[in-house]
């Protein structure tokens, strides 16, 4: 089997960025780790190296520090090894936006967006120039229903959404795949972490972080864009991206609707 190349994987330590590592070692790729946690990332590097033998690289970094995001981007510009960046690093929460600490919101904002965009832009023109490599951007099922959660939260998500489906209208043709993976409730610690632990939610709404990432890959083999592991009724979305689709040549006219009142 042809070597895959590296992937570069953020938020790597624990969660869903921690099983994609598994798993794309497992399909032979080597790996890069990005988290801040440099004790959690040893650990699985000692894990994945022993059960893959694959080399697996770790690079400790708080990707919300402007020099350690930067010491990143460098290597992504500049490691023509790397073949696949997954942008999984990201926060949330569950409380309501009034209730909500602004300061809190601007981080989520920083790593959320601002980093998301950062490290793509950074690894991007050099797999164009190479010809090959992908992009998977961690997005979530609230980025198409942001009523659900948090509004600063959906909002970034939203953006991760958008961001993949213009990049990938741009790179299309160039040889570069890119994928925004959109998880609905998964076993992780982020639920914790943004103070509704995953015990507190109903079962039947809670994907394992490994069934997901695994349905996730199957969609990135089959080069789909949008992947949605838990939407059984995939059809449905297939609609609302056709009637979106219907609309991009309606969206901007010279004249004000008929709707609206005369003079």
């Amino acid at each position: 089997m042809t070597h895959p190349g590296t992937a570069l994987i953020t938020g790597a330590s624990s969660g869903i960025g921690a099983v994609y590592a598994e798993q794309l070692a497992r399909r032979g790729y080597d790996l890069i780790l990005v988290a801040r946690n440099r004790q959690r990332l040893n650990q699985l590097a000692d894990r994945l190296t022993t059960l893959t033998q694959r080399s697996i690289e770790v690079l400790p970094a708080d990707l919300g520090d402007a020099q350690d995001l930067a010491s990143i981007e460098t290597r992504l510009a500049q490691d023509a090894s790397i073949t696949l960046l997954v942008n999984n690093a990201g926060i949330g929460t569950h409380t309501p936006l009034l209730e909500s600490d602004v300061e809190h919101m601007a981080q989520m904002i920083a790593l959320n967006i601002t980093a998301l965009t950062r490290l793509t832009y950074a690894a991007v023109p050099g797999l164009v120039a190479r010809g090959q490599g992908a992009v998977i951007n961690i997005s979530s099922v609230v980025s198409l229903a942001p009523e659900l959660l948090n509004g600063v939260y959906g909002a970034s998500k939203a953006y991760v959404t958008a961001f993949s489906q213009s990049l990938n209208r741009e790179l299309a043709d160039q040889g570069v795949q890119v994928q925004a993976v959109l998880p609905g409730a998964t076993a992780t610690e982020f639920w914790a972490t943004g103070g509704l632990p995953v015990e507190n939610l109903d079962p039947a709404m809670v994907m394992s972080a490994e069934d997901l990432v695994r349905a996730a890959l199957e969609d990135f083999d089959a080069r789909r864009l949008i992947s949605i592991p838990s939407l059984h009724a995939f059809e449905r979305y297939e609609a609302f991206e056709a009637s979106r689709q219907g609309l991009l040549g309606q969206l901007s006219n010279q004249q004000v609707a008929p709707r609206y009142s005369a003079g």
